[in-house]
């Protein structure tokens, strides 16, 4: 039945490629989220009137954050070619593909994190400090169970946005669906590859905005 509604699907090489865009969103959503936090929590620490209140700090990480997420994806590959070709030695396959997809989404959601941290109430971190808290436990005990509704809002947001870079890393070599499509699909003209490979993206996406989305409501206790 499918072979006849889609007959130029090879569904061995599709599976392949829907695994390899899973292990790119996946991984690079894992590393994503740890350096995007480390950045929007020194992002907020170190601007005015908080813990660690520096400006230089705050304006040079701040700097790289707005630098590299206003760089278009595209462009941010090319740009990391010499570095992904020293790390990796190769600039195809999914690996290849991960500095790029976490540089280019960090930043993202750095900025993300910065949002969430502002949010919460001032007056709850300004009574961890009067009774002596440490940073570490402000930090672990505070900033984070207050912000992590938001935290993982952000992170859903930014692991759909990496489906769409793997699809655009995909077309300069990276493998999964992008390469694919647009490989076997678009300059094949084989509109049922091409047809095939988007809804599995959509499949993709709208499972994790499903997943993020329940854990965020259980968590959310407001």
């Amino acid at each position: 039945m499918l072979s006849q509604l889609f007959p130029n699907v090879d569904w061995e090489l599709m599976w392949e490629a829907t695994l390899e865009t899973l292990y790119m969103t996946a991984i690079a959503t894992a590393l994503t989220f740890v350096i995007g936090l480390a950045l929007g929590i020194l992002l907020f620490l170190t601007s005015p009137h908080q813990l660690w209140a520096n400006r230089f700090s705050n304006i040079l990480t701040g700097a790289f954050v707005n630098i590299f997420r206003s760089i278009p994806f595209i462009i941010l590959i090319i740009l990391l070619i010499p570095l992904t070709k020293f790390l990796l030695g190769s600039i195809r396959g999914p690996n290849a593909a991960l500095p790029a997809l976490i540089i280019g989404a960090a930043p993202f959601y750095a900025r993300m994190v910065l949002i969430a941290l502002r949010e919460i109430d001032k007056g709850v971190i300004e009574a961890a400090r009067s009774m002596g808290a440490k940073t570490s436990t402000i930090i672990f005990k505070v900033l984070f169970p207050e912000s992590l509704p938001a935290l993982l809002s952000g992170i859903t947001v930014t692991a759909i946005a990496l489906i769409g870079y793997t699809a655009m890393a995909g077309i300069i070599g990276a493998g999964g669906l992008g390469n694919l499509v647009y490989m076997d699909g678009f300059q094949r003209s084989r509109e049922d590859v091409t047809f095939v490979g988007t809804v599995l993206i959509l499949i993709m996406v709208f499972l994790i905005q499903w997943i993020g989305d329940s854990i965020t409501s259980r968590i959310d206790k407001r």
